[in-house]
């Protein structure tokens, strides 16, 4: 009973996450996202394609997805499943690791989603907020000295195991922390091709048609 009580909290996690916030922002005006600038549905590209106000709009309910998930899990799913209220933070847990996972391979766009940047970012608040600040810190640092918001989310990204292990966290937070560092930088395998390659585009300039990228 307890398995399965995870298993639905993941799983209703996973349906939240994966609604394509940016494609169906996308989609209300006229736009596929999946054909325009990188191609991907997350914030960044929204804001290069659609512009700040759907971009901005976009951002704030892709981290609504992660918040939601992680609040409603730990609110009622140790109530369901009859567990004493200190083992909520498994389900909070699997809720938001669920969330991400939705936002990342959403099951209606055949599991072709967003980097997740967002989503995990308000994940890590409600879980792991020094962890957060800490990666937080590195993403500013590197985005203001590079420019390439990519090259700033695969650093904040790295940034989590390190912090996870520096604060006083449980090993099962530590161990969410790995697995949303290595998901995050996996999920910007492309970025990291073009940064290679030299054609990664930098936070503020102009996107041509051959130099498209995105982190969200």
């Amino acid at each position: 009973m307890e398995i399965l009580a995870y298993v639905c909290t993941a799983l209703g996690a996973y349906l939240l996450g994966s609604i394509p916030t940016g494609f169906l922002v996308a989609k209300a005006r006229g736009v596929d996202i999946t054909k325009a600038g990188s191609g991907n549905i997350g914030a960044t590209n929204a804001f290069r394609v659609l512009g700040k106000t759907a971009g901005t709009l976009v951002l704030l309910v892709d981290a609504l997805k992660g918040f939601l998930a992680v609040f409603l899990a730990e609110r009622f799913g140790h109530e369901l499943s009859n567990l004493p209220t200190d083992q909520a933070v498994l389900f909070a847990i699997a809720g938001g690791f669920g969330a991400i996972l939705g936002h990342n391979y959403p099951c209606w766009l055949k599991f072709k989603g967003g980097k997740g940047v967002a989503t995990t970012a308000v994940v890590l608040l409600a879980l792991m907020p020094w962890t957060l600040a800490v990666a937080l810190g590195v993403w500013l640092v590197l985005l203001a000295l590079t420019r390439y918001v990519s090259v700033a989310s695969i650093a904040g990204a790295a940034a989590l195991p390190v912090a996870a292990f520096i604060f006083p966290y449980p090993i099962e937070k530590r161990i969410v922390a790995c697995l949303m560092a290595a998901l995050a930088i996996y999920k910007h395998k492309t970025n990291i091709q073009r940064l290679l390659s030299g054609t990664e585009n930098r936070f503020g300039a102009k996107k041509t048609d051959d130099t498209k990228g995105g982190s969200a």
